[in-house]
């Protein structure tokens, strides 16, 4: 059942991508819980709806890995401010309470280590390693490289992958300028040359580095995974976004075998972002000038800039940062990401403020969601706002509490409870979280429940525990619209000489359980329509896998939306010109099976393989604006 909520009056109508790096060099952002929630707040608050922070860095997981503790005996990167706690779960509260869309970010990528002779990665796999023509690691830069076509060192970096998808409720994952990548020089260790000789008649690769053909092997085989990277990323949900940050084209092709032209006009990434990073507004018009005509030319509508605005104690002007924007907008960039968040704080705020005040100052949806309110800010209700109703005998206590202080009793004879009522603004599975200001003297037994449509849990929080603060996480539940009791705290396990202390509660869409839902809304009300599609849809292909022959069924909607002003055209009988083709893993077109002007409505093509060896297939969709591409296999 196609399930959207249609707003009954006219929400956030612009879509632009405005995005920031967080990272953990030369910034302090991601060390603390405080942190955290203090750049989240500023960030939402000048307009900023993405983050791309930094989860893999140096070879080391910045997040605790069970993946790298058992390969490494290192489940965090060997700092203090990452030990010891999950950074990455904190943040993904923190921007989906306000908001923002988190995409972490695999920074090093196929690099093991920078100026380490390969680090610990190498030294406990030797075989990983990148070589040369001479048998000698690659490093290029600085950095160390493993070889991103060995199959054992494609695994290692999507079991991670897999592992943050699996593990936290975000929004995506981004690889960079070193995922994928190989330097040029690279290509000679032992496992790529077999590779390379069993499908060259034993023949062992070209002496020559720079060889045509030896590049476009090696290019090849990174496209291959970055396409198997997609697949496993969206055997998760279809709504993860796969984002690449690649080094301009070609000069990243030529350096670091990275195709991100390919990737564009392949529909590989869900957005591209090229690093078109210079210092002075010539070398930006000219870099940009380039990458216009080599990377967006082919896909449009996934394409944004990725602007430098600190490196070191370089940081930009307001100048410079005005005439770079203003020029992203005259070419139709409809956004960018700047690199880092600091350049962003950096002279009491300066370029952020700057940002929000001429360019950020209007809601904006993320563009490629849709028109959906992927993220909807978090509904939050205070102890003390109308809809919660206190029994028993309650006192304020100064205590720094979500908003003021906190509420506690020590009343252990008769009932004492806090119970939520919350308008739910759509129906969804919802997580509901409470807010936790630790302290010794607090119970260990505070009983919670959370209340769903048809049921209810107990849950046990231990409120003395130091480590659990601020936003935690009491359960999952399913939530329809409209004014629902959602929490219940209340002393029924309070013992003597222990406090039971309550504060603000919250909800927020759980995407991993509701993915099809679509806000279009959260401050008016709404309604659902069901089983009426009004977007373009290419259905899954059917058998899949087949043999030799299979159905592929698409949708021509009667409205076609505009994606730039939410305007919604009617096309009535006005026919929408549509080709459907199929492609080999490589790109190459193998068949058109629809090419001609179609008016609204259901279609089905029937596609034969017959001719074709065993393999995977990519059938595309283009009608009007609307391109999509999906996977089928043939299985002789």
């Amino acid at each position: 059942m196609l399930f959207i909520l249609i707003s009954t009056s006219l929400a956030q109508t612009n879509q632009q991508f405005r995005a920031t790096w967080l990272t953990n060099v030369d910034s302090y952002v991601l060390t603390t819980d405080a942190s955290i929630v203090e750049a989240m707040n500023y960030l939402s608050s000048i307009g900023i709806n993405v983050v791309f922070l930094v989860v893999y860095n140096k070879g080391y997981t910045i997040y605790p890995s069970s993946i790298m503790d058992s390969l490494f005996d290192a489940p965090t990167i060997p700092d203090p401010s990452f030990q010891n706690r999950d950074f990455l779960d904190r943040l993904v509260i923190e921007a989906h309470r306000v908001g923002i869309e988190v995409i972490p970010w695999f920074e090093f990528g196929f690099s093991s280590s920078y100026s380490l002779n390969g680090g610990h990665i190498v030294a406990r796999f030797p075989h990983w390693a990148l070589k040369n023509n001479q048998g000698q690691l690659v490093v290029k830069n600085g950095f160390d490289w493993l070889s991103g076509i060995n199959p054992e060192v494609q695994n290692y970096m999507l079991s991670l992958v897999m592992e943050v998808i699996d593990k936290y409720d975000i929004d995506g994952v981004q690889g960079d300028d070193r995922l994928p990548a190989m330097p040029v020089e690279g290509g000679y260790d032992s496992v790529t040359v077999e590779i390379y000789k069993s499908e060259h008649n034993g023949n062992n690769p070209p002496n020559n580095p720079g060889d045509t053909n030896w590049k476009r092997w090696r290019a090849d085989k990174l496209n291959q995974f970055f396409l198997r990277m997609r697949d496993s990323v969206k055997s998760r949900g279809e709504y993860l976004i796969l984002s690449s940050s690649p080094t301009p084209y070609p000069w990243g092709y030529d350096e670091y075998l990275q195709d991100s032209r390919y990737w564009a006009q392949n529909n590989i990434v869900d957005n591209i972002i090229p690093q078109l990073y210079r210092y002075d507004f010539s070398g930006y018009q000219s870099v940009l000038s380039q990458s216009l005509s080599q990377i967006r030319s082919v896909n449009p509508s996934i394409y944004f800039a990725g602007v430098l605005i600190k490196a070191g104690s370089w940081v930009i002007t307001p100048t410079l940062i005005t005439q770079i924007i203003d020029l992203n907008r005259t070419n139709n960039v409809n956004g960018e990401c700047t690199f880092f968040y600091e350049g962003l704080r950096t002279n009491n705020n300066e370029i952020g403020n700057l940002l929000g005040t001429n360019y950020y100052n209007q809601p904006a949806l993320v563009p490629y969601r849709n028109g959906n309110i992927w993220r909807p800010k978090a509904t939050i209700k205070n102890e003390n706002e109308s809809g919660v109703t206190l029994t028993g005998n309650w006192t304020n206590y100064p205590m720094q509490g979500y908003t003021g202080q906190i509420i506690r009793t020590n009343q252990t004879t008769g009932y004492a409870s806090v119970e939520y009522n919350v308008e739910v603004p759509f129906s969804a599975n919802f997580d509901v979280y409470a807010y936790l200001t630790p302290n010794t003297t607090w119970t260990q037994q505070a009983r919670y429940v959370i209340y769903s449509d048809t049921d209810s849990s107990e849950i046990i929080i231990d409120q003395s525990n130091l480590n659990k603060k601020g936003w935690q996480k009491i359960g999952t539940l399913y939530l329809s619209e409209g004014t629902k009791r959602v929490m219940k705290v209340d002393n029924t396990y309070l013992g003597s000489g222990r406090y039971l202390v309550s504060d603000a509660m919250m909800i927020m869409i759980n995407r991993k359980l509701s993915p099809d839902v679509v806000v279009t809304d959260v401050d008016n009300e709404t309604e659902t329509i069901t089983n009426q599609p009004t977007e373009f849809v290419l259905e899954q292909n059917y058998p899949n896998p087949f043999n030799p022959t299979t159905k592929i069924r698409f949708v021509i909607p009667d409205e076609v939306r505009n994606q730039r002003d939410f305007s919604t055209q009617a096309v009535g009988n006005e026919n929408t010109m549509v080709t459907l083709k199929v492609y080999d893993v490589l790109g190459k077109e193998i068949a058109t099976l629809v090419n001609e002007e179609k008016q609204a409505g259901l279609y089905e093509v029937e596609f034969d393989g017959r001719n074709l060896s065993s393999g995977i297939y990519f059938y595309q969709l283009q009608a009007g604006e609307f391109i999509q591409t999906k996977k089928m296999i043939l299985l002789r």
